[in-house]
Formats: C-alpha cells, sequence, structure tokens
C-alpha cells in the first residue's frame, strides 16, 4: 500500500465536531445500562465524607471510567478520550480526567469493597441478558491465582520489593469463571501489597468467587483450580462449605513423595496432549506423558483430625529431559522422570480430571490480556485508588465479554484488544435530523454485520 497523493496535496485540520472515534461504545454503554450498572453504582457505593464533592454522582464517574477503559484508557489522563468530537451528543454525564482521578483517590478499604458488591451484581446482570457462560448450569470451573505488576516511583503506596529482586510491585489476586464452552470472566479481584504471600486472605477470597459464580448462574457443578500456593487446608474447607468441588496443585512435600513413590508401574496410564505443552520446569515442549491416580489420599495428616481431608491424588508424570536416563549395555536401565501431583475431589475419571485441571492456565490469558489493557500501569499513588481501578477493569473485561458474547462465535472467543479494535474503535459522523440521530459508519467496514448485530441487540426490546 502507498499513498496515493503528493505529500504536499494532503493537509490535516482537526475541526469536525461531529466525529466521532469510538461509535462502538454506544452499543456497550446500552448494555451496561440495561444490566443496571449505574443503578448498581448508586444503591451501593456511598463516598460519605469525601471532600470537594468527590463523592457525587458516582455513578456517572464510574460510567465515564468504565466507557473509557473499554475505549482503551490505561491512565487517569486517557480518561479524557471521552471528550472528542460528537461524544458530548450521545452520551451525557461525562466527566474530566482531573475529576475522576479525584473521585478514586477519595476511594477507603470499606468503598472498595462497595464497589466489589457493585462488580457482582453487574456480573450477575450480564450473565442473565447475555450467552456469557454457556453450560453453566452444568459445570463451571472457578480458577484463582495471583500475579505481580511492575510500579515506578517510591511514593506508590504498597509498592514493594517482593517475589522479584530489584523490582517494585503490587500484587493482585483475581477468580475467573469459565465453562467447558466459553471463555472465562472475572469472577472477582483483589490489590494487596507487593510482599503479600500468595495465599494471604485465600480462604475469604475463595469463598467469595464461589458465591459469585453462583450469582452469576453457575448452579451445577463446582470446580475450584489453583496452583500449589492455594494447597491449604483453609482453601479446602471454604469449597467444602460453598459445595464445591476443588482441583489444587501441590508440591513434592515429603507425604507426598512417598505416596507417589509407592505407586505400581502397571498403574501408570499414557495420555496424549492435543496440542504439546511446555514442562513448568524445563520449558521443553511436551505432547506424552503418563498418569496415575491414589484414590484415598489423606493431606494435612499432621494438623487436627477435623483439618484433615482425603480426596484423591492423581499424578502426572513426564520424562526428565534436564536428566539424562541411565543406560547400561543392554540399553535403557531405568528412566527419570519428573512428577506433578494435584489433589482433588471432582468425579470425572482420572485421565479427564487431569486434563480438566491443565486446562486451569487459561487464567493466564486473562493476566496477559489485563497487562495489555487498563492494567498496563496502575495509575495512582494512592493504594486504595488503584485498587479501585482493579475492580473498574474487572467490570469493562466482563462487558467487553457479554458483547462479545451476542455477536459471533469468534467475538466470543476473542482477546479484549481485538473486541475494541473490532467493534469499539469504529469511526463514525453523525447527523441529526427530525430529532434523530444517525450514525454514518465506514463504508466496507470488515465487521460492520457483527457490529450492526450488537447495535440491534443493545437497543432492541428488552429482553
Amino acid at each position: 500500500m502507498r499513498s496515493s497523493h503528493a505529500a504536499s496535496a494532503v493537509s490535516a485540520v482537526f475541526d469536525d465536531s461531529n466525529l466521532i472515534a469510538h461509535a462502538g461504545l454506544l452499543p456497550v454503554m446500552r448494555l451496561a445500562e440495561r444490566c443496571g450498572l449505574s443503578d448498581l453504582v448508586a444503591e451501593k457505593v456511598k463516598l460519605t465524607g469525601t471532600t470537594n464533592g468527590a463523592g457525587a454522582a458516582a455513578d456517572a464517574k464510574v460510567s465515564s471510567i468504565v466507557a473509557g477503559m473499554a475505549a482503551g484508557a490505561d491512565s487517569i489522563d486517557d480518561l479524557d478520550v471521552l471528550r472528542h468530537g460528537a461524544i458530548p451528543m450521545l452520551f451525557g454525564g461525562i466527566r474530566a480526567p482531573s475529576t475522576l482521578g479525584t473521585f478514586l483517590r477519595a476511594f477507603t478499604h470499606g468503598h472498595a469493597l462497595q464497589l466489589h458488591a457493585v462488580h457482582r451484581g453487574f456480573l450477575a446482570a450480564l450473565a442473565a441478558h447475555t450467552p456469557l457462560l454457556p453450560g453453566s448450569g452444568e459445570k463451571a470451573f472457578i480458577d484463582v491465582d495471583s500475579t505481580h505488576k511492575r510500579v515506578y516511583g517510591r511514593a506508590k503506596q504498597g509498592a514493594e520489593y517482593g517475589r522479584f529482586k530489584g523490582i517494585r510491585t503490587l500484587h493482585p489476586l483475581l477468580a475467573t469463571i469459565c465453562t467447558p464452552h466459553s471463555r472465562p470472566v472475572i469472577a472477582t479481584v483483589r490489590m494487596r501489597r507487593g510482599k503479600a504471600a500468595d495465599s494471604r486472605g485465600a480462604p475469604k477470597f475463595v469463598s467469595e468467587a464461589l458465591a459469585t459464580a453462583v450469582e452469576a448462574g453457575c448452579t451445577g457443578t463446582r470446580i475450584l483450580r489453583a496452583d500449589s500456593q492455594f494447597y491449604n487446608a483453609g482453601v479446602i474447607s471454604a469449597c467444602r462449605r460453598a459445595g464445591a468441588h476443588f482441583s489444587i496443585t501441590c508440591g513434592m512435600n515429603p507425604s507426598i513423595k512417598r505416596a507417589v513413590l509407592s505407586i505400581p508401574d502397571q498403574a501408570w496410564q499414557p495420555i496424549t496432549y492435543p496440542t504439546a505443552v511446555p514442562d513448568p520446569a524445563t520449558g521443553e515442549l511436551i505432547s506424552d506423558a503418563e498418569v496415575a491416580e491414589i484414590p484415598a489420599y489423606t493431606a494435612f495428616a499432621s494438623r487436627t483430625k477435623a483439618e484433615r481431608v482425603t480426596a484423591r491424588l492423581i499424578v502426572r508424570r513426564v520424562r526428565d529431559l534436564a536428566k539424562p536416563a541411565v543406560v547400561g549395555e543392554q540399553g535403557e536401565l531405568f528412566p527419570v522422570w519428573r512428577y506433578h501431583p494435584f489433589f482433588t475431589d471432582q468425579p470425572a475419571a482420572t485421565l479427564q480430571a487431569e486434563r480438566e485441571h491443565r486446562h486451569h492456565a487459561v487464567i493466564e490469558q486473562v493476566i496477559a490480556d489485563s497487562k495489555a489493557s487498563a492494567l498496563a500501569h496502575l495509575p495512582s499513588g494512592h493504594f486504595h485508588a488503584n485498587a479501585a481501578w482493579l475492580t473498574l477493569w474487572a467490570m469493562t473485561y466482563n462487558l467487553l465479554r457479554a458483547a462479545g458474547a451476542l455477536t459471533s462465535p469468534f467475538h466470543t472467543k476473542a482477546t479484549t484488544a481485538t473486541l475494541r479494535s473490532h467493534l469499539v474503535q469504529v469511526p463514525a459522523r453523525i447527523t441529526r435530523s427530525a430529532r434523530r440521530i444517525t450514525l454514518h459508519l465506514p463504508h466496507n467496514w470488515p465487521w460492520q454485520h457483527t457490529w450492526t448485530h450488537l447495535f440491534s441487540t443493545a437497543h432492541g426490546p428488552a429482553g
């Protein structure tokens, strides 16, 4: 492709007040309105005692931040993207970035919890109004994981040297919900200081995530999946109180090591992965492994009788490529294996349970998605402002996933960046006639039918 005009024959002027760069915000924010976002904020978020009117019109401020994040904002200053061209003709109550920054800095821990309640109610409404979690009445997976987000500046509250030497981070914790037929959505999030242990507050967090899953329509089998940092009696107890199953990776402590080494050779079943997966220790791609099960393994045996748990210990073993097999004159004497156990009480057969547990890695895609969008920065020096920003990102993420679920099978599984570029960042020119507004969109837009379907659904009769 090349320019069709000489450089001297082209000029540019920012002077058209009838243009907008993000026409897709109209159906997306209409969907948010139909799911009661503003009403939830007005009901639950009460920023009392704030100065300079920071707590006034919280519903309009939350909607402005969510719309800005949907358009691609990853900092408070970027929220100014909502005040260009004809956007004020389509939306009322847009707030300036300085006002939104003051609003976020007014948050306390209690206000952050109020915003979590909004997030839970909003997810439940999105799941009720859109096919966000198909098959949730039969089986749903709740995945829990933490991540470290690098931050800069010593004045940023909660930023500490944690897991990574010489790097200051904040330490978000998140839980997602998915089904065998859907992409994950975010159940709940928590912002924590950089040095917080991975499992700090995990039992309470898991209880909230499982309760949120029920509110979102996950009334069938629920399985909590987590890595080894969440292998503790409190997390498993929270699952059992909620009537959910668990599937948690566990390290090779002495008790588990003795149990694994006692498995007879004939008990191992071969398994082949449809696509190669990286070995967590070496990074080598593997497509074949062997799986065995100990049907009744008692975990936490050193604790009180009430805290002990007896369930299945499923072990996957792969050849240890970092250690060559011992070879004698007649060939290989014995192979060297790496073992990857997990503790579970879910009812699936051994090989299916292993495949489903390995799918826990889907939460890493959500974490990567977050760092490529609104969590590219944690924009404030105030800890609770960043906590609110994290929750608002989760609400925006779920809103865009719901919009994608209303369009096409491709967009149901697309990343946030793809949803934004196909459905939100669509330029348009506005005309008005007979008290009606018409959006004139680009001719031959590749996803025009998908966009039109989203627009018609969001503006159609309420279901």
